[in-house]
């Protein structure tokens, strides 16, 4: 079973300017995310795919190997699936380039279930929540999820769900960590398929999938590392890179 990530990096951002070429102590963020992705002992190869000439320029005077891919991708499963064609492999796993305190022990997580006898059409990760934390459950722009006795996904969604029509203490809520890894023949399918009314009413691409038939293997976490979206993230990231230094 030969495993690769792909890390999708474009430079434009509607929330935070240039954010992949932002400074992380000296490196910008997207080398920070790559070499983070070098860490995982699943994968074989670690390969960004990008639009961009000069995120491309950047990563390769590191030693990054990397992919170019068409600007008129509309989204990060297009991108990968494009660079996917030019790569053999068995796995590839979608990582965000705005991830760059990313968890190995994640990566592996969510590579894990294509090393079974039975391996997914997909997985992906997800945080349990505490009951009392409402912040996160009620927030739109935090992902939850609900999946079956066996772990596959039932439905994404920016509500809370389940909805606690009876308060039962025992209800568990799951916030959904955007890391997938998909069979190479199924991302190929994935990222053929047409937008769906689910995808657009929530504006969660996982949802096109479930439409369309596929299952998503949903694999548990307690390591919950921060993104990059927003100067605040930015900021916050800053500060765990510049304390681990110094530490």
């Amino acid at each position: 079973m030969k495993a690769v990530i792909l890390i999708p990096a474009r430079l434009e951002s509607s929330r935070l300017e240039r954010k992949m070429l932002a400074d992380l102590e000296g490196e910008p963020l997207i080398v920070r995310t790559w070499r983070q992705a070098l860490k995982s002992r699943l994968a074989e190869r670690v390969v960004v795919a990008t639009d961009s000439l000069e995120i491309a320029a950047v990563l390769e005077a590191y030693g990054a190997e990397v992919v170019m891919t068409s600007p008129t991708a509309s989204c990060g499963t297009e991108r990968i699936a494009e660079a996917a064609r030019h790569i053999e492999a068995d796995v590839f796993l979608n990582l965000q380039g705005d991830e760059p305190l990313i968890s190995p022990d994640n990566i592996d997580l969510a590579l894990q279930p294509f090393f079974s006898n039975h391996p997914p059409d997909c997985s992906t990760l997800v945080l349990p929540l505490q009951p009392d934390d409402r912040e996160q459950i009620e927030d739109p722009h935090q992902v939850k999820v609900v999946m079956d006795s066996r772990g596959f996904a039932l439905y994404f969604s920016r509500s809370p769900i389940p909805f606690q029509r009876n308060m039962i203490p025992s209800t568990t809520f799951y916030r959904h960590i955007g890391l997938y890894a998909f069979r190479a023949d199924v991302l190929e399918k994935f990222a053929a398929l047409p937008p769906s009314m689910l995808e657009e009413a929530e504006s969660l691409e996982q949802l096109r999938w479930l439409e369309h038939g596929f299952r998503i293997q949903c694999v548990t976490t307690l390591i919950d590392n921060p993104g990059v979206n927003t100067q605040e993230d930015l900021e916050l990231v800053r500060t765990i890179i510049s304390s681990s230094c110094l530490g």
